[in-house]
């Protein structure tokens, strides 16, 4: 599928988004998030506490898919090899046959992946980069669209394993959900009364419109002085005073390929000072490292990130 219009790529968007609000209550921009990720072609990670819809969020936006779909419930026993596959010996054949693992669909669900070990945990690391694994010596292509979706519980820490800076920078975005407010919790209680609402969720896109509108966010346009503003603002989270360790340049590329989704999203073809602003915070929560005296003084990843992004000055344009 090529040739879509703006407007035509943003409803497509638009349709995800409704899609997934049918079923995560009162979380408008966790979802619009989330869609973001998925359409600007990164990976996304929740983190949040247990039992606030972090599987039920990742569930509900890879059903609206028609493409594969695979879960991964990550456990401290868990092996490289049940996520990428193996190489197994056909005795008819005389030859090693390779057998896929689940890690080759198009939408991956790696639900708790803190419960499993660094060395598991790194089995990921060339597929979300590369859009491909090695097994046996053997590079092998996975399907596109490929979007990884992790679950991350930040406050058990028994049998756990946090994730290392590299894999942290792998994830174009952090959300977190938080706990719903009454009237939201309330609704929660009153959809599931007979059926769960993952259970009506239907495709609405394929994999080649997914594609397809992947390619038309980066067509978004943005300026020079909006491209010097995205640098600024990584460049402000390696000279804030409690970071120790502040974004990559691929935090840069990440940021402005999250601006133009959201951009599009909203049915612009351009990057706005504000696109930026509304998707900078979970661009960079997790890929500034804070120092010892801001953690001492309860300061977060997120509050710090969004006070980056607001330090900024914004462009002025001629």
């Amino acid at each position: 599928m090529t040739g879509l219009t703006l407007q035509e790529a943003s409803a497509q968007m638009s349709r995800v988004v409704e899609t997934v609000e049918k079923v995560i209550v009162g979380k408008p921009r966790a979802v619009r998030l989330a869609v973001t990720a998925l359409f600007a072609g990164g990976h996304l990670l929740i983190e949040d506490i247990p039992g606030v819809g972090k599987t039920t969020l990742a569930k509900a936006l890879a059903l609206s898919l028609s493409g594969s779909f695979k879960r991964i419930q990550f456990t401290p026993d868990l092996l490289p090899s049940d996520i990428t596959g193996v190489s197994v010996y056909n005795q008819k054949t005389g030859e090693f046959e390779f057998r896929p693992g689940p890690i080759f669909a198009n939408v991956v669900l790696a639900d708790e992946i803190n419960r499993a070990t660094p060395r598991t945990q790194a089995a990921l690391l060339e597929a979300m980069e590369e859009i491909q694994v090695s097994v046996d010596g053997v590079s092998r292509p996975l399907p596109r669209p490929f979007f990884v979706i992790a679950t991350n519980n930040p406050i058990e820490r028994h049998g756990t394993y946090p994730l290392p800076e590299a894999q942290l920078d792998r994830f174009l975005m952090q959300v977190s959900l938080g706990y719903p407010g009454l009237t939201e919790e309330t609704e929660i209680l009153e959809r599931q009364v007979i059926v769960h609402p993952l259970d009506k969720v239907q495709p609405v896109m394929t994999s080649e419109q997914v594609l397809a509108v992947q390619q038309e966010v980066r067509k978004v346009r943005l300026t020079n002085a909006m491209r010097r503003y995205l640098v600024q603002i990584v460049h402000q989270s390696r000279n804030h005073p409690m970071v120790e360790l502040g974004a990559s340049p691929r935090g840069s590329l990440g940021l402005m390929r999250a601006s133009q989704a959201w951009a599009l999203l909203h049915g612009r073809d351009f990057i706005t000072p504000d696109d930026v602003k509304d998707v900078g915070p979970a661009v960079l929560s997790h890929r500034v490292i804070l120092k010892a005296e801001a953690r001492a003084r309860g300061m977060t990843p997120q509050a710090v990130a969004s006070e980056i992004v607001a330090a900024v000055p914004i462009p002025l344009e001629r």
